[in-house]
């Protein structure tokens, strides 16, 4: 088996732009804590025409770093992998100063016997313009991002793959700081697993997770 190791080797300066590869930038929100470790990142994927994915938290210093760095471009596309309240709640604002439309699996669901899912970290009042599935692929100019459906973590959770370079955005799903925390009724450990096996059959060469660093070779991980 697989020893489970993790790495917390990771700085980041709330509000700062940086260039992780010739198509991605990262910037991290400034909102640390025991869940979301040194921040949420918010990653900008392309140049002159960009995509932002994960806004983050309800933030207006991280939405006015975010758009200063922007300055110039064109955000034509807002993906947000889940709508915890440190990932989308954002969205809402960046919408109103860039006129994208937003791309996600959805807002989350009611149960068959809960109603509304009363879990306090949901932002209840995200629904996005365009509904993915599993598969759909956004396109910009010299990127596209596929879609994959990986629930568990929560119920509307989705990865965003870059073939343009190897790329996964993992979310929530898989971190290389911590595990991921599976908390019902929305979160579903057997769906997680599901969603995890899924990543056995693909050959990203690395991950971008939504806290703490990339993870090269991730598949010893998964």
């Amino acid at each position: 088996m697989t020893e489970l190791r993790f790495d917390r080797d990771f700085e980041a300066r709330p509000g700062e732009m940086v260039s992780v590869s010739p198509l991605i930038r990262r910037m991290v929100a400034n909102n640390p804590s025991p869940f979301t470790f040194k921040g949420t990142a918010t990653f900008v994927v392309g140049t002159g025409q960009v995509a932002v994915i994960d806004p983050g938290p309800d933030d207006d210093a991280h939405l006015a770093a975010l758009l200063d760095a922007l300055r110039g471009e064109t955000v034509s596309h807002i993906l947000i992998t889940h709508s915890h309240a440190d990932h989308s709640p954002l969205t809402r604002k960046l919408q109103a100063a860039t006129g994208a439309k937003t791309f996600a699996y959805g807002g989350v669901l009611p149960s068959d016997d809960e109603g509304l899912r009363l879990d306090a970290s949901i932002d209840h009042d995200f629904t996005p313009d365009v509904a993915l599935r599993d598969g759909d692929v956004v396109e910009g100019a010299g990127w596209s991002l596929e879609s994959l459906f990986t629930p568990g973590h929560m119920s509307n959770h989705m990865c965003f793959a870059l073939p343009q370079e190897k790329a996964l955005f993992a979310g929530d799903h898989v971190m290389a700081w911590a595990t991921s925390v599976i908390a019902p009724p929305d979160g579903d450990m057997g769906q997680y697993f599901a969603s995890l096996r899924k990543l056995l059959d693909r050959d990203d060469d690395i991950y971008l997770p939504s806290h703490g660093p990339a993870r090269r070779d991730p598949l010893p991980l998964v």
